[in-house]
């Protein structure tokens, strides 16, 4: 492995940390469970663990679908850059 590719896997993992801890920061100030969470959006508890702990890589789908179900609004790029 090219030491370019471990830094961008090292940042692909680090982003995914940074994004499951924002997650979870809202799950809990809005009050909810991992259960109830996993039940609005009919997935594992398990998984929203995962996401939360940033074992899990998901989809621009599945952001979506956790934005929707914590009442977030989703803001991807931001445009001053």
């Amino acid at each position: 492995m090219k030491s370019s590719e471990k830094t961008n896997q090292e940042l692909i993992k680090d982003n995914r940390f940074k994004i499951g801890t924002a997650i979870r920061e809202i799950r809990e100030k809005r009050g909810y469970s991992q259960d109830h969470l996993a039940e609005i959006m009919d997935v594992d508890r398990s998984t929203i663990s995962k996401i939360e702990n940033g074992k899990f890589s998901f989809s621009i789908d599945y952001l979506t679908k956790i934005s929707l179900a914590l009442e977030f609004e989703l803001k991807l790029v931001d445009k001053d850059v």
